[in-house]
C-alpha cells in the first residue's frame, strides 16, 4: 500500500541525474568506446538504485510502486526490442544473399574524381544504409575512401567530413540503425512512421550537405587513381553474385513500408526472402558459411540459421572487404537491448516518482512555443551529447524527460522523435571525449576537430529541426480525440 508521497523539488530530480553525468564521464574515462559493452548498462543500473534510494527515502514512496514504473517502462519498449532482433537476423540473412555486398558494389561504381567529395558522401550514405552502421561504414569504405581522397589531393578534414555526414544520413534513415530503432521507442512512435517523418527534415539537410561538397570538390584539381575502389569491387565480384535480382528484397521491404505494414511482419518478410535469395543467388557462400558436407538443403538451413543468430563472416583477399562483410544476428543486439532495459529502468524509476516530470516542466516553463519547445528538446540532446559522452543516453534520457511533454502541448510523439535524432545522433561524433567522435577521430587518423567543420549534414540537422519548430512547418498534431484513445 503506498503511504504519503511528496512532490520532488528539482534538487531531489538532479541527485540520481547528477551521479549519473558523473559516472558516466568516470566510465568514458575508463573504458573508453568500450562503454556500450557493460559498463554503461551498469552505470544506468547504479543510477536507477540512487533514483530508487530519493524516491523512497526522500519522497515516500515503496518498491512496489516502483518496480511496477520499470515494468510498465521496459513494456513500452518491447516492440523496439523484438524490432532490434528482427534488424539483426535480416542482416545476417541480407548480407549472405549477396544484397548488401550488391548494394556496396553499385554504390562504388559512382565513384569519379571530379565529383570526389560528393561521390565519398554518397557511397558512405549507400552503405550506411544498407548496414544501419555509421561506425562500419566509417571504419570500412570510410578508411579505403580517406586514402583515396588524400591520393587526390584533398585535405584529410574534408574527406572525413563528407563520409561522416554521409555515413550519419544512412544511419539516421535506416531501419537497420540502433538509434532509428531507439528513438521512436523513447518517444512512443513506431519505426516506419518515425522515418517517414524524420525525411522531411533529414532530405533537405542531406541536399543542402551535398551541394556545399560540390561547390567544394569543383574547387580542386582532382588527378590520380581510384584503382583501391576497383580493388574492393572487384574482390566482392569473385566472392558474390553481384545481380539486380536480389534487390526484389529490399523493394518489397520498401512496398510494406509504404503500404504502413507495421514494422515487425515487414522486417520478418525481409528476413525470410534474404535466407531464400542467399539459397538461390549464392551457393557458394552458404557452402563457405557451412563449412561442411552434406546435401544442399542441410547446408542451407545451417547457413541461414547462423545468419539469423549470431556472428558470420564471408572472407575476401582484401582486409577491407573482410570487415565490411560481417555481421552478427540476433545475438549481435544484445548490448544495445541490454542498454535499453538498464536505462527503462531508471526512466521508470525517475518518471513513477515524478522527478522526470519536474525536470522537464524546470526547462518547459521557459518555453511557450513549438519552436522553443523543440529547441530545448535539441539543447538538452546536446548537452547529454558533451556531458554523457554518449549518442544512446542523448536519446533516452531526454525522450523520456519530454514525452509528456509533447503529449500536453497536443504534439505527435514523432515530433519528439524527429528532434531526438537530427539532434542526438549527429552531433555525438561532432564531440572529441563523446563515444562517436572518439571513435571516427581514431578510426580516421583525422581529429575531431578538424573533420568537425566540413560534417555538414551533423551540423545542418539540428538547426534544421528548430527551424521547421519555429516556422511550424511539418509539425504534426493529435486530432480530437485522439489523445483520449
Amino acid at each position: 500500500m503506498q503511504g504519503l508521497t511528496r512532490t520532488p523539488k528539482v534538487f531531489d530530480a538532479l541527485i540520481p541525474l547528477v551521479f549519473l553525468i558523473v559516472l558516466l564521464v568516470l566510465n568514458i574515462k575508463v573504458f573508453g568506446t568500450d562503454g556500450l559493452s557493460g559498463s554503461n548498462q551498469i552505470v544506468l543500473i547504479l543510477s536507477s538504485a540512487v533514483a530508487a534510494i530519493v524516491a523512497v527515502g526522500r519522497l515516500g514512496f515503496n518498491w512496489e510502486t516502483l518496480q511496477d514504473g520499470i515494468v510498465k517502462s521496459i513494456s513500452s519498449a518491447m516492440s523496439s526490442i523484438l524490432i532490434l532482433f528482427l534488424i539483426g537476423a535480416l542482416a545476417g540473412t541480407w548480407m549472405i544473399s549477396g544484397i548488401v555486398p550488391a548494394m556496396i558494389y553499385y554504390g562504388l561504381q559512382v565513384l569519379s574524381p571530379t565529383i570526389f567529395l560528393l561521390a565519398a558522401c554518397f557511397v558512405s550514405a549507400v552503405v550506411s544504409i544498407s548496414t544501419g552502421s555509421s561506425w562500419t561504414t566509417v571504419a570500412t569504405v570510410g578508411v579505403a575512401l580517406l586514402g583515396i581522397g588524400k591520393a587526390l589531393g584533398f585535405e584529410e578534414g574534408i574527406i572525413a567530413g563528407a563520409i561522416i555526414s554521409g555515413a550519419y544520413f544512412g544511419d539516421k534513415m535506416s531501419p537497420l540503425s540502433d538509434t532509428t530503432n531507439l528513438a521512436p521507442a523513447m518517444a512512443g512512435t513506431d519505426l516506419f512512421t518515425h522515418i517517414r517523418y524524420m525525411a522531411k527534415t533529414t532530405i533537405p539537410s542531406i541536399s543542402i550537405t551535398l551541394i556545399l561538397f560540390i561547390v567544394i570538390g569543383f574547387n580542386y584539381e582532382t588527378n590520380g587513381s581510384v584503382d583501391d575502389v576497383k580493388s574492393i569491387s572487384n574482390v566482392i565480384l569473385e566472392r558474390f553474385n553481384i545481380t539486380g535480382w536480389v534487390f526484389i528484397v529490399p523493394a518489397l521491404v520498401l512496398f510494406l513500408i509504404i503500404r504502413k505494414v507495421p514494422a515487425i511482419p515487414a522486417l520478418l518478410a525481409g528476413t525470410l526472402l534474404g535466407g531464400v535469395f542467399a539459397l538461390i543467388f549464392q551457393p557458394e557462400i552458404i557452402h563457405l558459411i557451412a563449412n561442411e558436407g552434406g546435401s544442399y538443403a542441410y547446408q542451407g538451413f545451417k547457413a541461414i540459421m547462423m545468419s539469423l543468430y549470431g556472428e558470420v563472416s564471408v572472407v575476401t583477399s582484401n582486409d577491407v572487404v573482410n570487415e565490411l562483410l560481417v555481421t552478427r544476428g540476433m545475438g549481435g543486439m544484445l548490448n544495445t537491448i541490454w542498454l535499453i532495459i538498464c536505462a527503462m529502468v531508471f526512466g521508470g524509476i525517475m518518471e513513477v516518482s515524478g522527478m522526470l516530470q519536474v525536470l522537464a516542466e524546470a526547462v518547459i516553463k521557459k518555453v511557450h512555443s513549438v519552436g522553443s519547445l523543440i529547441a530545448s528538446t535539441a539543447a538538452t540532446c546536446i548537452f547529454f551529447n558533451i556531458t554523457t559522452s554518449d549518442q544512446y543516453l542523448a536519446i533516452l534520457v531526454p525522450g523520456r524527460m519530454y514525452a509528456n511533454v509533447y503529449k500536453k502541448r497536443g504534439l505527435k510523439p514523432e515530433n519528439l522523435s524527429r528532434t531526438l535524432e537530427d539532434s542526438g545522433t549527429v552531433t555525438s561524433v561532432l564531440i572529441p571525449w563523446n563515444t562517436c567522435g572518439a571513435t571516427q577521430a581514431s578510426v580516421l587518423g583525422v581529429a575531431t576537430l578538424v573533420y568537425a567543420p566540413y560534417c555538414f549534414f551533423n551540423i545542418i540537422s539540428p538547426i534544421m529541426t528548430i527551424l521547421y519548430g519555429y516556422l511550424k512547418i511539418g509539425i504534426t498534431y493529435y486530432e480530437e480525440g485522439e489523445l483520449e484513445d
